[in-house]
């Protein structure tokens, strides 16, 4: 049907079109597969975090929510319930930055981790857990650590300037 050079012929088109185009088409699929990867641990821990506030909705009593002020004073079991949330908490926020956190992000995972950064802010202006923090760290990852206590650090110092 073909001679020797039509197959040959193919043969150089199919190299120079063909195995560079299946190198792309494999590139795009490898980026969008890691893409969705991400979306879906985002979402996972998004998801654990609705949970833990499901929690600390369920336990108002220890008034974790509260802003400002002096923080209510606790008896010992309910000082015992908030010290195992703020465990949950820290747990939650050192998966998150061992799942996300990259010291080059993309704008994609920087625009994820940057709701975990707002989340630990805003548990870090609460002397209470800050009180905490140091022994909630004890046996966590040491890059975790140093983050959230410069973190801590900052916002304490924002509270404590206003």
């Amino acid at each position: 049907m073909f001679d020797t050079a039509t197959w040959e012929l193919l043969s150089y088109v199919v190299t120079v079109f063909g195995l560079p185009m299946a190198i792309l088409v494999f590139i795009w699929e490898q980026r969008r597969d890691r893409q969705q990867e991400e979306e879906e641990i985002h979402q996972q821990l998004s998801d654990d975090y609705t949970g833990f506030m499901k929690l600390v909705l369920d336990n108002a009593d220890l008034r974790m929510l509260q802003r400002g002020g002096e923080p209510k004073q606790l008896d010992a079991e309910q000082e015992e319930r908030r010290l195992a949330l703020f465990n949950i908490l820290v747990a939650l926020f050192e998966r998150a930055y061992l799942l996300v956190y990259e010291p080059e992000m993309t704008s994609q995972t920087a625009r994820l981790w940057q709701s975990w950064e707002d989340y630990m802010r805003e548990w870090c202006k609460r002397a209470e857990f800050r009180a905490e923090l140091r022994e909630l760290l004890q046996g966590e990852d040491p890059d975790f650590a140093k983050h959230i206590s410069e973190i801590a650090a900052e916002e304490a110092k924002r509270t404590n300037s206003r």
